[in-house]
């Protein structure tokens, strides 16, 4: 993004001024995240959840690199190796559970961030493609999840394993060869648990390249904003440093507290207490369940019991647990207001709040619950729906709702009259 009154890096120390010359990397984080980057005025505290996403991301890294030291991807000394880390490696213990820990706070982050984005309406024009790559960022975070859940080698982690790679059997013809090529055999074994180690260990890294582009598309149109007004004029915007990283900082205060009140005092609270116990593929547990951020997928998974057209339920149920995520792809065309912002929007709103965040707190429940009546039941009403929002209701009252009158620019939102960006619009029309 470029305006007119941004401030340009400008070295004076020979040094710096050297290394702008050789290698501008001074210039590039200046106009990344310092006084060159102008943001809208009227972000609030919704908007913290990008860093707080990047920092989860490098503190995923770094614990788990650490980790990948002292871990034995091998199916008959994995579990072993994991007691290792907890009982004799210096700090393992911290960094298991933080590395574990990491990954719960960081969906909740993530999960908090897309929301934001789908009341404020920021998969709308210009910021496609910032969507998009956000999109894939969220499948491959899944991706990684879940194959680091599998590496702990306890009883949920290879029941889990064997649930999840049997829904590539439910593809037609080729499902089953699938499944064989994914685990390198017939059931989660050695060759499972060495690919996914591999895949584990390098994913985050492709995730931190996504995030990069995902950065850089960004900063091409700028930050959207509560009011979903785009930037009219230098009073509407004020430099990314010293106003957003002083906010942003208090965030990640305020995050590091809940992070850490989990690692020391409630570490094993988010996870299962079956994967203490060492894999064993002659014993099933009662229940098996993923963790809890796959929850409200496994509703949708688990919430088709019965063929449908001679379709298979089991795979009914697998292309409606991609196809929940995959939706996502297609908001900026599903949803045709001309208006961003969910304030200004009364109908959106109401289906926002009333609709799609209950159903998705229902899914959340029913998928880690048993599979049994009354969740099974819950389940299928909550996934009829949650479609139904996105691909009916989002349309549907994009053409008929009536938005409330926008405000002329930012500044007008926060302070009232904006004269100076009335001088400068009328300058523009004038031209």
């Amino acid at each position: 993004m470029s305006f007119p009154w941004a401030k340009h890096y400008a070295p004076k120390h020979p040094l710096t001024r050297f290394l702008d010359e050789k290698l501008p990397l001074p210039r590039l984080v200046y106009n990344a995240v310092g006084a060159g980057y102008p943001v809208p005025r009227n972000l609030n505290y919704m908007y913290n959840f990008g860093v707080l996403a990047g920092f989860c991301l490098l503190l995923q890294i770094v614990t788990g690199v650490i980790l990948a030291m002292h871990y034995a991807p091998n199916s008959l000394v994995a579990f072993g190796s994991t007691e290792h880390i907890m009982r004799d490696v210096n700090w393992g213990w911290m960094l298991r559970y933080g590395h574990a820990n990491g990954a719960s706070f960081f969906f909740v982050v993530v999960y908090l961030h897309i929301f934001r984005g789908f009341f404020y309406g920021s998969y709308k024009a210009p910021r496609e493609m910032i969507w998009l790559l956000g999109v894939v960022i969220f499948l491959l975070m899944m991706a990684t999840a879940f194959m680091g859940y599998v590496l702990p080698w306890g009883q949920m982690s290879y029941w889990g394993a064997k649930v999840i790679t049997g829904l590539f059997s439910a593809i037609p013809l080729v499902g089953e060869p699938l499944q064989v090529w994914l685990l390198g055999g017939y059931a989660p074994d050695n060759a499972a648990l060495n690919r996914f180690f591999s895949l584990h260990f390098l994913l985050p890294f492709v995730i931190a390249g996504v995030v990069i582009l995902h950065i850089w598309a960004l900063h091409i149109p700028g930050s959207t904003n509560p009011t979903g007004v785009e930037v009219k004029s230098e009073s509407d915007t004020v430099p990314f440093h010293p106003y957003y990283t002083a906010k942003d900082g208090f965030g990640l205060g305020v995050f590091l507290i809940c992070y850490c009140a989990f690692v020391f005092f409630l570490p094993n609270y988010l996870g299962h207490p079956d994967n203490y116990i060492e894999a064993n593929a002659l014993s099933t547990p009662a229940h098996i369940v993923p963790e809890w951020y796959f929850w409200p997928f496994y509703a949708i998974l688990r919430a088709f019991t019965a063929d449908i057209f001679f379709i298979p339920a089991k795979l009914m149920g697998v292309l409606a647990m991609f196809s929940a995520i995959l939706v996502w792809f297609f908001l900026p065309w599903l949803d045709n207001s001309p208006v961003r912002s969910g304030h200004y929007r009364p109908l959106f709103r109401k289906f926002f709040w009333f609709g799609l965040i209950p159903t998705m707190a229902v899914l959340f429940y029913c998928g880690g619950a048993a599979a049994e009546e009354p969740y099974v039941m819950l389940s299928q009403v909550a996934t009829a729906y949650y479609f139904l929002h996105f691909l009916v209701v989002l349309p549907i009252v994009s053409r008929i709702e009536k938005p409330k009158p926008l405000p002329f620019s930012i500044t007008e939102a926060v302070l009232g009259s904006d004269n100076k960006a009335v001088l400068s619009e009328n300058a523009k029309s004038a031209v």
